[in-house]
């Protein structure tokens, strides 16, 4: 099962796993959303993806030029997971808001020709200058 919460726990998530992919996107939005040098996400279907709490959403253009959208806690505004237009039967989750942490694994880095020096990971990951092809 993943599980996860925000900050504040008004805001809960689970979905029954395994998830569909686990990477580090270093793309500027997601640095910019974060406030760090990337976002560890897992990807798990939507149909089996399911929340409780005051969920907000932040929209704005993604890559593909349909709506990524960030949706984060409405009371601690804790970021928990994407839902994205161009992929809607998929929910990607921030990895920093499980419950056990320890559980994602990462396996691939991506848009790493924008990753800070300081945000390599000591982990051995397949590295993508943008998405990766097919």
């Amino acid at each position: 099962m993943i599980a996860g919460r925000c900050l504040c726990g008004a805001v809960q998530y689970r979905s029954p796993g395994p998830p569909l992919f686990s990477i580090v996107c270093h793309c500027r939005d997601c640095q910019r959303a974060t406030g760090s040098g990337g976002v560890p996400v897992l990807g798990v279907p939507r149909s089996s993806f399911a929340w409780s709490g005051p969920v907000r959403q932040w929209r704005m253009p993604g890559g593909s030029g349909q709506a990524a959208v960030r949706n984060f806690c409405g009371q601690c505004g804790s970021m928990l997971f994407g839902t994205p237009e161009s992929a809607p039967e998929m929910v990607t989750i921030y990895a920093g808001s499980l419950d056990d942490p320890e559980s994602f694994a990462p396996t691939d880095a991506l848009f790493v020709t924008h990753r800070p020096a300081w945000a390599r990971l000591h982990a051995p990951l397949l590295e993508h200058a943008g998405l990766p092809s097919g």
